[in-house]
């Protein structure tokens, strides 16, 4: 990987967040980066109009990344920047790169529910609370396909840190379903496994 450091620009969210599946994946890649984290509090309005007017970001969300004199957004849009750029985290055929991208498109679309029952909480968060079960159990088919822990069986994607996140917020903030698929147990055991993430999921359990 070139020494140049990523800026990964994102929400101050402790342990929470902690960095999002960004993180996750620049860890276990080797990518190096440096972290700016802002607050969710009076200050964000300004430090998100100096972010726009910066170019950092378009939309005025996070994460933002400025890398290789470039400035990416969206979670999934910028793993697949660097899976591309390493060559590696995807799959390599036009079947397992549709399973990775289809699994993609509903974490997007379970992550856009999650913030918004975040925000807004009340009944968002009860109707997001009742969609769980059923999110719970296209995921757990979807990596109950292939044996093995990831998406692709023995081959982690980019895919896998976004869902195992995904898992590991509903743990925190005590939503997540009574049974889960043990495929998606499975997932989680072999991501907190990985040498370069071991340590640094465990301190973030602590």
């Amino acid at each position: 990987m070139a020494s140049e450091i990523a800026i990964y620009h994102y929400f101050d969210l402790g342990r929470l967040g902690r960095g999002g599946p960004l993180v996750l994946f620049f860890k276990d890649a080797g990518i190096d980066y440096k972290e700016l984290l802002y607050k969710i509090d009076e200050t964000w309005p300004e430090n998100k109009k100096k972010l726009r007017e910066q170019g950092i970001t378009r939309t005025g969300q996070l994460p933002a990344v400025e890398y290789d004199g470039h400035r990416l957004t969206q979670h999934i849009p910028i793993m697949r920047y660097f899976t591309r750029k390493l060559g590696r985290y995807d799959g390599e055929t036009n079947w397992e790169k549709y399973l990775v991208d289809a699994v993609s498109d509903i974490y997007v679309d379970r992550r856009t529910e999650w913030v918004a029952a975040a925000r807004r909480g009340g009944e968002r968060r009860k109707e997001y609370v009742q969609k769980l079960p059923h999110f719970y159990e296209v995921f757990g088919e979807y990596y109950n396909e292939n044996p093995g822990p990831y998406l692709l069986g023995e081959k982690i994607t980019y895919v896998d840190f976004a869902v195992y996140h995904l898992l590991d917020n509903d743990q925190r903030i005590g939503v997540r379903p009574e049974s889960v698929p043990e495929s998606l147990i499975k997932l989680e055991e072999a991501i907190e496994a990985r040498p370069n993430l071991a340590e640094y999921i465990r301190k973030g359990k602590q």
